[in-house]
Parts: C-alpha cells; structure tokens; sequence
C-alpha cells in the first residue's frame, strides 16, 4: 500500500511524506524527533536511493546539509500522504513485541497530522486540448498553473 500511494502522489506531481513512530530499531536523525514522531518527506528530490521492502524503507537524504542515511521498519510507519492536498492513508502501529506479518490496519487519523477525509485518492483532471487557459507569452503555450510543475520547451 505504501508503494501504491507514494507512485500515486509522485505521478501526480505531488510531495510524498511519510509519518513514523521512532524506536529503536528506526535510523533517523534523533534531534528531529518529537514526540516520539518524525514526518519525512520521500520525494525523489529530497532522498537518494529510495528502496521501499517488505519489511524495511531505507534511503539517504540531506539534514541540515549533512547527509544520513535513514532506515525505517514499515510497521512503524503511521501514515503517508501527499503534503499539498493531505490526501494519502493513516496506520496503526503495533508495539514490537506484538508485530507479525499482517498488514496494519487502517486507524484514525493521529495527533498532529492533518486529518484525513478517508483514502481518497484521486487523479488531478488534465487540462483538454480546447482548455480555455490564455496562453503564457513566454512559451505560446497555456498559462502555468503554480501548483503544478511544468516544462518549458526550448528550441
């Protein structure tokens, strides 16, 4: 499900973020944990190396200027979802000793992340060939829309 939503988010030009419970056997710069709780964000340009196991994501990325090598098990991570819209999905967390190989189950939304309304995950409606956008003068083409990332074809 993890992968399911991170490809979601990133086809749709969105900023994938993860929210994990921090023990021991989670690798993350320590002086970024609150409450026990670290949200990561698990872009392709904030993280290097982005594997997503079974069991385990790990990837490199930057804190502070200084790259860290971050190791998180899946079942500490409590939710994921796409930092523009809040849109993704919450877990529950079981403690280590009770962990098995079940999927987590799906929870209400945690303290101090945004509240999601449900796993609503929707595509964002592409602009029709006779979209009624003014076009930009600077490439001829529609106008940019500032939340969404654009390309500039130069010729």
């Amino acid at each position: 499900m993890l992968r399911a939503i991170y490809e979601w988010c990133t086809d749709n030009g969105y900023t994938p973020h993860i929210a994990v419970s921090v023990d021991a056997q989670t690798q993350v710069p320590m002086q970024f944990v609150r409450n026990g709780e670290i949200v990561l964000n698990i872009s392709f340009d904030a993280t290097s190396g982005l594997k997503m196991d079974n069991d385990q994501i790990n990837f490199s990325a930057r804190f502070g200027g200084v790259a860290r090598q971050i190791s998180v098990p899946v079942a500490n991570v409590i939710a994921i979802y796409a930092q523009e819209n809040n849109q993704g999905m919450a877990f529950e967390v079981t403690p280590p000793g009770e962990r098995d190989s079940a999927e987590p189950a799906v929870t209400e939304p945690l303290a101090g992340l945004p509240a999601p309304t449900g796993p609503k995950l929707a595509s964002v409606p592409q602009p029709k060939s006779g979209d009624d956008t003014p076009p930009d003068p600077d490439d001829g083409g529609p106008a940019k829309k500032a939340d969404r990332p654009t390309l500039k074809r130069i010729k």
